[in-house]
């Protein structure tokens, strides 16, 4: 899979996607990742990418013919034409689900705005989806490409032990984590659940996606509209809520 990360500030985005299990991949050739510096595509002799707005407004917007050209030249360069994100507050909410589907397609590349914003006509000429990953705003979009870069290439193949290590996850089915434990068995007086050192695998399971269920009723219950969940699932809910008011 391939990422570009079109920026004013590709040294900050190499910073961050050539550490840790991405900046492996991309040592192993599971990934190509690349942050392609806008500015380098303005025709103004000052370096300049901005401007004014029409109409009035505090700040600068960044121009459409450097964003442009610079998308063109990725275009020619690749022989393709990828998939282009715009990281935007305005975008739709950014999901596993979403993150899943974006990490089978081959070639994507992410926009980064900064200052007040991006020239609109550069947008509906070459956007293909705006994603935000809250509602909040940042002072550009390079923090919410890197996020949805991590996302996205460690559910690529390979990039993560097994299939395993991503999908037992907070939001892969749309419930929240299980609570984890590792050793000391004992710490600070508490100790780790007897079913965990039980041995025997199927309880563990079981006590996994209770525990799971239980975490997502009680942190975020908005989840569980849309969850992938099962009738016996929606037993141990019906059970957990149960529980609940009785400790009222």
């Amino acid at each position: 899979m391939r990422i570009d990360i079109l920026t004013l500030f590709p040294e900050m985005c190499r910073a961050v996607y050539s550490e840790s299990i991405v900046g492996r991949a991309l040592s192993r050739g599971l990934l190509e990742i690349n942050a392609v510096n806008i500015r380098d595509y303005t025709q103004d002799k000052h370096n300049r990418v901005d401007d004014t707005p029409y109409g009035g407004g505090m700040g600068m917007l960044m121009q459409a013919q450097p964003i442009y050209d610079c998308w063109r030249a990725l275009c020619r360069e690749s022989g393709d034409r990828p998939h282009l994100i715009y990281l935007s507050p305005q975008g739709k909410l950014l999901t596993q689900q979403r993150a899943r589907e974006l990490s089978e397609l081959p070639h994507l590349a992410l926009l980064c705005g900064h200052y007040e914003g991006i020239d609109e006509r550069v947008l509906e000429e070459i956007v293909d989806e705006e994603i935000s990953i809250g509602d909040y705003v940042l002072t550009g979009g390079e923090l919410p490409a890197l996020v949805l870069t991590d996302c996205i290439a460690r559910m690529v193949d390979g990039v993560l032990p097994n299939e395993e290590a991503f999908s037992r996850e907070s939001h892969y089915d749309g419930l929240l984590e299980h609570p984890q434990y590792t050793k000391p068995y004992e710490w600070n007086g508490k100790t780790v659940p007897e079913v965990l050192v039980s041995g025997h695998h199927a309880n563990i399971e079981a006590w996994k996606r209770r525990e799971s269920l239980r975490r997502t009723l009680e942190r975020r219950p908005d989840l569980l509209e849309a969850a992938e969940l099962t009738d016996k699932d929606r037993k141990i809910l019906e059970k957990l809520q149960k529980e609940d008011e009785t400790l009222f």
